[in-house]
Order: structure tokens, then C-alpha cells, then sequence
């Protein structure tokens, strides 16, 4: 069963990391950091970035450009995991598209077969699974992150036993 999506966080959390970066330089990318860190599912609403514009006397234009400009930004929800795939040249030599297939395979849904898609979540929202173009772990080929702790020299079986401690 899906779970419901969160769009917003409270005006009073937004309040709250706005006073705590009142005058410091960068605050906004500072905000949005902490916004989608606050948001249950990682990621910044169309609401949010309206009312960060606002709080911050900002165009909305500025703030949706920051949002994406840097690719830890997320405008989708996201899972409650995070598996990273590095398709970077020595990666994808040594079978990190073969990865992508059986992450897939082992969490029990279908990857889009397309190298257009780089982020996708389960319709559970337990899982975000993305690709980037390299880790620059290239020595350690093929590298996977999960959770933020990345793991070098992934194989099938390796990836089973990483995958297992999530479920």
C-alpha cells in the first residue's frame, strides 16, 4: 500500500530553519538543504519553494533555479532509501547497468529500461534507486551507494548481501 505523500512541511519548521540562518550568507541553498532534510520524503514541493521564495523575499525563479541546479535536490518524493549506481565509464565496464537490473530484480520491481531515467522510486516509497555519472571511485569499479555509505567492487552477490540488511 502507498504511502500518503507529505507535500509540505509546517510553516513553523520552515520558520524555524529560516530564523536559525536569518542573515548568513548562502541561506538560501542552507534552507532549501534543511526543507527537504525536514520533508518526510526528501524532497521540495511546488508549496515549499513557494513559501521559501516568500519568507525569504526572493524570486521564485531564483529559488527553483537553485533547486535545480544541484543534484541533491530532489522535486519528486523520495524512498526511505537510497541506492546510487555509478554509470561512469569504468563502472559500466565492469556491469553497473547489469547492477541496475538486478537491484531491481531483488527488490521485486521493474527499472525503467531507459538511460533517460536516472532516479526512480517504488510505488512503496521505500527505495529511491538513481544512477550519476561517476563517484570517482574508478580504482574501485563498479561502485554502489546505499544510504550514503558507498561500496566498492560490487558483484551479484555482494549486492544481494547489501540489499538483504534494508528489508
Amino acid at each position: 500500500m502507498e504511502k500518503t505523500r507529505t507535500n509540505q512541511i509546517s510553516g513553523a519548521v520552515l520558520d524555524e530553519i529560516i530564523d536559525r540562518h536569518h542573515n548568513a550568507h548562502g541561506r538560501l541553498l542552507t534552507t532549501l538543504e534543511e526543507a527537504q532534510e525536514a520533508n518526510q520524503f526528501k524532497y521540495l514541493p511546488p508549496e515549499t519553494l513557494t513559501e521559501v521564495a516568500q519568507k525569504l523575499h526572493v524570486p521564485y525563479t531564483q529559488v527553483y533555479s537553485v533547486a535545480t541546479f544541484y543534484s541533491f535536490f530532489n522535486l519528486q518524493p523520495q524512498g526511505r532509501h537510497s541506492i546510487v549506481v555509478c554509470r561512469g565509464t569504468a563502472c559500466h565496464t565492469k556491469g553497473s547497468k547489469a547492477l541496475l537490473g538486478e537491484i531491481a530484480q531483488i527488490l521485486g520491481f521493474r527499472y525503467p529500461d531507459t538511460d533517460d531515467e536516472a532516479s526512480y522510486t517504488t510505488p512503496d516509497n521505500e527505495y529511491t534507486i538513481r544512477t550519476v555519472a561517476c563517484f570517482g571511485q574508478c580504482a574501485q569499479a563498479p561502485v554502489v551507494a546505499v544510504d550514503g555509505i558507498i561500496h566498492s567492487y560490487v558483484n551479484s552477490q555482494k549486492l544481494i548481501r547489501i540489499l538483504k540488511k534494508l528489508k
